[in-house]
Formats: C-alpha cells, structure tokens, sequence
C-alpha cells in the first residue's frame, strides 16, 4: 500500500503534510556531520495488544479483506513458502541494519521465516531504494509504496495499469517490490520499511479505528507494534492458506486467536463503531494535497462535527482535536490549546493511547515554554520521554527533550539543560536526518522561548 505524509510525524510546530488515498498499499543518505554520532534504539520494548480476541478478530478481517481504498478483497493471500528478502537500488547506510533487527523482530516475535540474500540474488521481496523525487513523478501523493508481481520502479511503471499489478485480483505472493526514499531521515526511512514489508507479507488495509498499530493512517506508530505483530503470526497459521473466503478465515480465527493470544480471551469485547467515509474523506482532505488553507480548515471542521455526530469516546475523537488545534495554533494558539485539552481528555478514555499523547504533549509543552512557564512543561514532557524511547521514535523522543532544554533554561537548570541538548542530537540525527534539518528544529524550538527574544 501507500505510506502517506501526515503531518501528526513532521513534528513541527505548526503547519501539515499531505495524505494519499490509492489502492497500492504503502509509509537516508547521512553525509558526514558536525554534530554528535547518530543514535539508534537497541532492544524492542513492544507492549501486548490491549483488545480482546474478538475484537482483533473483526481488525484482522477488515485488515486482509479490504483495500485502503475501501475496495472489497474476495480472498485472503499470503506467501506459502519461506520468504526471501534483497535490497537494491542506492541504499542508504542506515537501511541495513534497520532491515536486520526488522527480520529478526518477524522471525522471533511473528514466528514467519523470513531472511535476507544478496543485493544479485533472486528473491520474494526486493527492496528498491530510489529518490523521493522518482517516487513522487510515480504516485505524487506517496511517500513509499509496495506493489506486487514486480521487482523495480522501472518495471512497475510499465506494468502500472496492467492486471499483474493489480491487488484485488491477486491470488498468491510470490514477487513483491516496496520502494523507499533513500534521501529521507534514516526514521522516515525506517518507518517505510516497517510498513511496506509488514503489508508485503500480511494485511494490506489501514483501519483509523485501530489505536496501537501501523496499520492506521494517522502514522502515529512508526514500527510494528505487539499487535501487529500478533497479526502477523495469525496470517501465517497453519489452519489458513491462500484462496479462502472471509467467512473461512473467521471461521478459524477464534482458535487460532485463543492459542496465539490466550490473554484476549479473558478481555471482554468492546463495541468499536466503524468509521465512516465521510470522516476518512475529510480527513484526507484537511491532510492531504491541493486543499487550500480554508478548505483545509473547513475539512477538519468536519471531521470534528463526524466525530461528535457518531458520539467517539476514542483516540477518532482526540485526532480531530488535535487536527484542529495544528491547523489553528498560528493564527489562534489559545484555542488551538483548548483542541489539545479535548484531546487529551478523550485519549486519557482510551486503552493504549500513550504515544497520542506524546504527540499532543509536544504542542502542549510549547506553548508553555512560550509563556515562561518552565515548570508546567517539564511536568508534562519528563513522563513521555520514555514512551517516545519504547516506540522507537527518534524524532518524537529529541522533539520532546528539546523542548526539555527550553524549560531546564527557563527554569534556571543551565546545566542540566546544555546536558539534555547534547543528549538529544544523536537522536535527532536519525529523526531529521541532515545537520541542517537537525539545526533547523534545534532553531525553531529554541525560537519559542522568552529567553531567545530577551537574549536572557
């Protein structure tokens, strides 16, 4: 499918990315730095899946038998055999050892057997890495992408409206190719591949419904969550094999659901309300490309009327929040904070929630630090640093301890704060990528504080 560019992972201040809709499922080159050596996370810390097996039964249904698009999939597909994986293309360093603790997290954690060959070799998947500049002359709203029954960029763009390439009339995986930025942050790049080969080898949906998963357009999680991975393993269970009808494959998703995941048979099932069209769309069009700045707004207006219509006690609810107070905090910033106190207080009604809120938090603590208020954002950053580090999201995490160094600053703890900033830099460095993009948000951040007007 299509990974698209939300603004919830720009993690700027102000402003939005755009959002594709298209049935081809979807989500750096590092030059030599000034800055401290990048960092990377270690050990993967993926929390359980927090719904019941019933529920997860319903996602994995709505996950492999329907399209992004909403378009219907008459039969569930999958690799039959061990899985080959190769990149290719102009790799970017970083993408190596990214795809390794990738394969072995699906190895270990989804139980699927599936391992790297060399760049010549013949394999399942091959990973392309191309420009952003080739990726957007393909699918202009994409910002990586996976198609089937093709091994390059060059071969899908001559295949593109041929049925070979067309999802909903396949049958088996056999060849697959995803194509990845190579001149992106080594995050963005990253996250791609976390997507694209997750939807390569299993579902190929995204569901806005789903709070703690990749499979969700809100690109709030960046890489395969506990439940994701749970997906996963249920797609490749012995009792499923290529060809079947939905009503096959919910007719063996209990078993397999209560021998995989015996904690879910003792979670009560909750009523989820589906999302409708209508609320995608608007979204799409508040987020995505070719919307002026007032039908931008008037998108998300509607979306926010939707989610309060079909009465959303969940994280649909706090997104348009949230949406909402992106859109409006230049013009408006004390209403845009009301929208993230909305926010909040639907996602503190919500299971599994906590990286949302690492997100809001990152606009909440700003405003505080604009206002002098050093304190109010400390008690509101230090508790999500951690939830940035568990998510493995490197960008949210040296957002949020920049912000840090602003309030240290602000609260007299000058030490602490040079301390916290050079800590931040090699997190940074894989979030944003090139040094002037890490300076950039190092300025713009700096920028919020009365001390930088003051020259305190």
């Amino acid at each position: 499918m299509i990974r698209p560019a939300l603004f919830i992972l720009a993690l700027g201040l102000a402003g939005c990315g755009d959002a594709p809709r298209d049935d081809t499922p979807t989500r750096a080159q590092i030059s030599d730095s000034t800055l401290p050596p990048m960092k990377s996370f270690a050990t993967p810390r993926p929390a359980a899946p927090i719904q019941s097996n019933a529920n997860i039964a319903a996602d994995f249904l709505d996950l492999h038998f329907q399209l992004e698009s909403g378009r219907a999939l008459p039969v569930f597909t999958r690799f039959e055999t061990p899985i080959t994986v190769r990149i290719t293309g102009s790799p970017p360093p970083s993408l190596s050892s990214d795809l390794r603790r990738l394969l072995g997290r699906l190895n270990r954690e989804a139980g699927i057997n599936i391992s790297q060959v060399s760049g010549g070799t013949t394999a399942n998947i091959t990973i392309q890495a191309v420009s952003r500049a080739d990726i957007r002359r393909t699918l202009p709203q994409a910002a990586c992408f996976v198609v089937p029954n093709v091994t390059s960029l060059e071969e899908f763009r001559r295949e593109r409206r041929r049925p070979k390439t067309n999802w909903s009339l396949l049958r088996n995986r056999s060849t697959l190719a995803i194509f990845l930025p190579y001149d992106a942050s080594p995050q963005e790049v990253r996250d791609c591949l976390h997507e694209e080969l997750a939807q390569a080898i299993g579902p190929l949906n995204d569901l806005y419904r789903l709070p703690d998963s990749v499979f969700n357009d809100d690109n709030v999680h960046t890489v395969l969550t506990g439940f994701d991975m749970l997906i996963l393993r249920a797609s490749y269970a012995p009792e499923l094999q290529n060809g079947m009808n939905r009503e096959q494959v919910a007719a063996r998703l209990p078993s397999i659901l209560a021998r995989m995941n015996p904690r879910g048979g003792a979670i009560p099932a909750r009523t989820i309300q589906p999302t409708p069209r209508g609320w995608t769309d608007a979204v799409q069009t508040a987020l995505g490309p070719g919307a002026d700045p007032s039908s931008r707004r008037a998108a998300a207006n509607t979306a926010a009327r939707i989610a309060q219509t079909q009465g959303w006690q969940d994280h649909r609810r706090a997104f348009s929040h949230y949406m909402l107070g992106r859109m409006l905090q230049s013009q408006d910033p004390d209403l845009a904070q009301r929208h993230y106190t909305s926010a909040m207080h639907f996602l503190s009604r919500t299971p599994g929630t906590d990286l949302h809120r690492a997100y809001v938090t990152t606009q909440m603590a700003a405003y505080a630090i604009s206002r002098g208020d050093g304190a109010a954002a400390l008690r509101q950053i230090r508790p999500m640093l951690d939830v940035a580090a568990r998510a493995e999201n490197a960008a949210l995490l040296s957002t949020l301890m920049l912000l840090q160094v602003e309030a240290l600053e602000l609260s007299g703890q000058h030490d602490k704060a040079r301390a916290v900033r050079l800590d931040s830099l090699g997190w940074a460095r894989y979030g944003f990528g090139s040094d002037w993009a890490v300076r950039a948000k190092m300025q713009e951040i700096s920028a919020l504080s009365p001390l930088t007007s003051t020259g305190g």
